[in-house]
């Protein structure tokens, strides 16, 4: 059986006049920070360096690069391997967590290793790790081991805790520094349920969220958070998106109860404000993606923002992003903790949050109130399937731009070539298309933006002093289509070929789910490039700053095509985020060209690039080591992108 967990999400692009011309993959897989400094804890993706600037980003050269022994096998099989950490740096080391959740404990001046830590993970499923989380007792005694910890999540679903300085397990943490974690009900696989994302650490408390597997079962395990403390490891309390009580109030959004349904889990990052004891949890759809007959009603605190008091685990206050979630539009990444300033010139505390459709909300993060108005507006109701019930509206910010295409038509074709156009536009005449939110159905239904996004696990990044947040997103639609139960061929779903169409014959479901990319006869996209886009939004005047395609197909292509004749910035869908800096620069990698840029905060113009030995689908990060600014990326792209894969760590720095 093919395991792809809750937001795993992959696609391929094959075009055979290019050889292979994008290997397309439309991703919404769990994003770590790292470490939990303020700012980090923040999760505005900001540093205050600025040794490195606009001025002299194009001298940077490659400092060190180091390798983890941890390439993917040419033949991965079933198994998700992506290497997406974001190193960290904590007590002096710069802390890089592998594909198997190996901790390798770095010297950030020359990369040489330290130490290891190895929590001995079964190297099967998913594999990828994408941060850890640190804290430190102000209570230990100075100097005592532990005092600085290291706390991440398992693919065996548990929770361990070791000493940030030897990277040796804590004996007083649950036992011998381990968490076993309990699922709500047996497993039908192994990691079916998994600690993905990087805990959140509010006030002591230690905050689990999961990436539960996509599409399995209906009656899929439950997306609880679970707490901890973070100095013993004792539980402390649980949330389930989900509400099991009956006098919860969101309970009465199911109208036929919840029994019988779960995920609605938190894959992505959350964020933490531990001056008002609240952790904020981005929230998915519950099961299944895309039929949702039984559990009809909005079905909240699924496809959220849920903000819980981190003392208690009790709701302050929540906002439901998509209701009736049948699009697979989960909430993606860690929302954004900004100041934000009102029309009267007083600052309130906010929150913003990128979404899989573009959209962009914000609101106070104490009380939950919209900074920016948001009106329900009606949503195509046509096509749906028998049995289930959508919403006849759903949320959007007013007058906040969209950062990405809403809907689909004939009209919207797009080709290398007039025949490649009029095919692209036949086969989308044969489809269900039309505004955003258009149901699912058995003809087969475009979905733009993509189940994958638009923005996704990667989020943004903040600076403050400009008031620009920067954003990358994925701009290739994708079909969905159901498919009776007994209609689908024994075998569908065992294996995932690239560029084909992805089969989901969920247990318990009267229909499987068959998910592919807009794409040609010919192998490329239906849709007019850019393919993907870097986007810079100036959040307090709601209005689009500058916006650039993200990579170049340029070394995809067997022969390089004169600049005259052919422009290869055409984008190349993929996945990560941007760190931002107050050199006035914007590093990214997540292409599938095999580079890491570095953009002009302001104007969005280029100003360096480097070459990877690998696809950079990860984030970037910044420190100051020895006097000397270094920027660092993982770079070991991923098994179902079609992309360049590796194990580098790789680090650059000004020329001496």
């Amino acid at each position: 059986m093919t395991k792809v967990t809750r937001g795993d999400r992959f696609m391929g692009i094959r075009l055979p006049m290019y050889r292979q011309l994008l290997a397309l993959t439309l991703a919404s897989v769990t994003f770590c920070v790292g470490a939990a400094s303020p700012e980090e804890q923040l999760s505005t993706k900001y540093s205050p360096l600025q040794q490195i600037n606009k001025s002299n980003v194009a001298q940077l050269e490659k400092a060190w690069e180091y390798h983890t022994g941890e390439a993917p096998p040419k033949k991965a099989g079933k198994n998700l391997i992506a290497f997406e950490d974001q190193p960290t740096m904590i007590e002096g080391n710069l802390l890089v967590c592998t594909t198997t959740r190996r901790v390798i404990a770095l010297d950030p001046a020359t990369g040489k290793q330290r130490w290891i830590f190895d929590p001995k993970d079964p190297k099967v499923g998913m594999q990828k790790c994408r941060g850890v989380s640190h804290w430190v007792d102000e209570k230990a005694a100075a100097g005592s081991h532990c005092k600085s910890r290291i706390l991440m999540g398992t693919t065996s679903y548990r929770l361990v805790a070791f000493d940030a300085k030897d990277g040796k397990a804590c004996a007083g943490f649950g036992v011998k520094g381990s968490v076993q974690m309990p699922i709500s009900e047996p497993q039908i696989m192994p990691g079916e349920v998994v600690a993905g994302s990087r805990p959140a650490i509010v006030n002591g408390v230690v905050v689990v969220g999961s990436a539960v597997a996509d599409n399995q079962r209906v009656s899929a395990p439950s997306g609880r958070v679970l707490a901890y403390d973070a100095r013993t490891g004792k539980f402390l309390w649980e949330f389930d998106p989900i509400p099991r009580d009956e006098k919860d109030p969101a309970y009465k959004t199911w109208a036929n109860g919840t029994k019988g349904f779960g995920a609605g889990n938190v894959w992505a990052n959350m964020s933490v404000d531990n001056k008002l004891d609240l952790v904020y949890l981005p929230t998915t759809s519950p099961s299944g993606d895309f039929y949702g007959a039984g559990r009809a009603g909005d079905n909240r605190y699924t496809s959220s923002i849920v903000a819980l008091h981190g003392k208690t685990g009790k709701v302050a206050w929540h906002f439901q992003f998509i209701h009736h979630n049948v699009f697979d539009y989960d909430t993606p990444s860690e929302p954004l903790l900004i100041d934000w300033k009102k029309a009267d010139g007083t600052t309130v505390p906010a929150l913003v949050q990128n979404n899989k459709t573009g959209l962009i909300f914000v609101f106070n993060r104490a009380t939950g109130e919209p900074l920016v108005p948001i009106e329900e507006r009606k949503v195509p109701q046509t096509g749906v399937v028998a049995g289930d019930v959508l919403s006849p509206t759903q949320p959007f910010p007013v007058g906040m731009p969209t950062l990405v295409k809403h809907g689909f038509s004939p009209d919207d074709a797009w080709g290398f070539t007039p025949i490649d156009r009029w095919l692209c536009k036949r086969k989308i005449e044969a489809l269900n298309y039309g505004p955003s939110f258009t149901p699912p159905s058995l003809k087969g239904t475009i979905f733009s933006p993509s189940v994958g996004g638009g923005p996704n696990w990667g989020g943004g990044a903040y600076d403050a002093a400009s008031g620009i947040m920067v954003v990358p997103s994925n701009r290739v639609p994708t079909i969905v289509s159901l498919v009776p139960i007994e209609k689908v061929p024994p075998g569908a779903g065992d294996t995932i070929e690239l560029g084909g169409p992805m089969m989901f014959p969920a247990k318990g479901s009267r229909y499987a789910y068959q998910i592919q990319p807009l794409l040609s006869p010919l192998g490329a996209p239906c849709s007019a490039p850019p393919w993907a886009t870097l986007t810079a939004v100036d959040i307090a005047k709601k209005k689009i700053v500058w916006e650039v395609p993200l990579g170049s197909i340029e070394n995809m292509m067997p022969v390089k095509p004169p600049a005259s004749l052919f422009d290869a910035n055409l984008g190349t869908p993929g996945a990560g985020g941007p760190l931002v800096t107050a050199g006035g620069l914007v590093f990214i990698g997540y292409t599938l060209d095999n580079a890491i840029r570095a953009f002009d905060l302001a104007t969005g113009k280029v100003l360096w690039q480097s070459p990877l030995p690998a696809a950079g689908t990860a984030v970037p990060i910044t420190y100051e080591e020895g006097g000397k600014q270094y920027v660092v990326i993982a770079a070991g792209g991923h098994t179902m992108y079609g992309s360049t894969t590796g194990d580098s760590v790789v680090a650059y720095r000004l020329k001496r």
